[in-house]
């Protein structure tokens, strides 16, 4: 992937394009669309009120929406059916054993987050998630796995959807296509 072009943040990074640019590529195909939510993430399935699913990310953060695109880019069929893909997670405040848990499960999503925010042109944090908990957290060390994890990504291919959102995004942010044109090219990539 090439350099980002010189645009302005307030231009680049709009929670609009974030959402135009999943929607468009995963809207018809999957049924599911990105939605901005209240204080705490959800996956939440299609139901008899809703006939999409919804990856649903915290407060308008434009990282949140790219951390649960994460999530749900790893997901398979039988998860998607499931409300939090049918995954246990325990706010701030976790133990030493819960952090470990949550670290490992978190690996492979925040590969994928650090490789959709380079393709926006952004820059990059890890997050432990436990500001309030009895776990002695090793920032360092988790940053250094989830690096790795990405850099193994990169080497072997990404899932079939973060492939197609990760071309979409470049395409957007990167190589200065319009919004329907990206997500053309991210559809490409679904039907290859």
């Amino acid at each position: 992937m090439e350099a980002a072009t010189s645009v302005t943040p307030e231009v680049r990074w709009k929670l609009e394009d974030i959402i135009a640019l999943f929607d468009g590529v995963f809207g018809q195909t999957y049924d599911t669309r990105l939605i901005r939510g209240g204080d705490e993430p959800l996956y939440r399935p299609a139901d008899y009120n809703t006939p999409y699913h919804q990856v649903i990310f915290a407060r308008g953060f434009y990282a949140s929406a790219l951390h649960e695109i994460s999530h749900w880019c790893i997901a398979g069929e039988t998860r998607r059916q499931q409300e939090d893909y049918g995954y246990w997670y325990l706010p701030d405040g976790r133990n030493v054993e819960q952090q470990r848990a949550f670290e490992q499960a978190e690996i492979a999503p925040q590969a994928l987050e650090s490789l959709f925010t380079a393709a926006c042109g952004r820059e990059f944090y890890v997050s432990v998630d436990n500001l309030g908990g009895d776990a002695d957290v090793d920032q360092h060390a988790f940053s250094e796995k989830v690096k790795a994890r990405a850099e193994r990504y990169v080497k072997a291919g990404l899932p079939l959807r973060a492939r197609a959102f990760r071309e979409a995004l470049y395409r957007y942010y990167q190589a200065g296509q319009t919004l329907d044109q990206a997500c053309t090219d991210g559809r490409k990539v679904l039907t290859a």
